[in-house]
C-alpha cells in the first residue's frame, strides 16, 4: 500500500493558530498609536479626531453643536442633538478613537 497523499501535508492546528495571533497582534499594534506623538495619542490629538469625526455627520447637527474636550483621554462631550439614538452615537464615535478611554457624555436631548 502507498503512504495517504494528504498526511504528508498536515500541519498541525496549533501552528494555524499561532500564526493567526501573531499576525493579528501585528495588525493590531500598528494601529493603536499615534507615531508622531512618540507613540501615544495626546489629548489635543483625541479631541481634533473626535471632532473632526462628530462634525462630518449631519445626522448630528450642523459643524460645533457638540463640542469635545480631552482631559487625560477622558472625552467630554457637551452640546445638544434631536434624539437620545444621536446621543448614544455620539458617545459610540467617541469611545472608538484611538487613545479614548472613557467618555462623558452631557449631550442634551432636544426630543424624546
Amino acid at each position: 500500500m502507498h503512504k495517504s497523499f494528504p498526511s504528508l501535508f498536515v500541519i498541525p492546528i496549533p501552528v494555524y493558530s499561532l500564526a493567526c495571533v501573531l499576525a493579528l497582534a501585528g495588525a493590531v499594534s500598528g494601529c493603536a498609536t499615534d507615531q508622531s506623538s512618540g507613540g501615544r495619542m495626546t489629548d489635543e490629538k483625541i479631541t481634533a479626531t473626535v471632532q473632526a469625526r462628530l462634525d462630518g455627520l449631519a445626522d448630528l447637527g450642523p459643524p460645533h453643536s457638540i463640542t469635545v474636550q480631552t482631559r487625560n483621554h477622558i472625552v467630554y462631550l457637551n452640546g445638544a442633538v434631536d434624539t437620545g439614538v444621536e446621543k448614544r452615537m455620539a458617545e459610540s464615535i467617541a469611545m472608538q478613537i484611538t487613545g479614548v478611554t472613557q467618555v462623558a457624555n452631557d449631550i442634551a436631548v432636544s426630543h424624546n
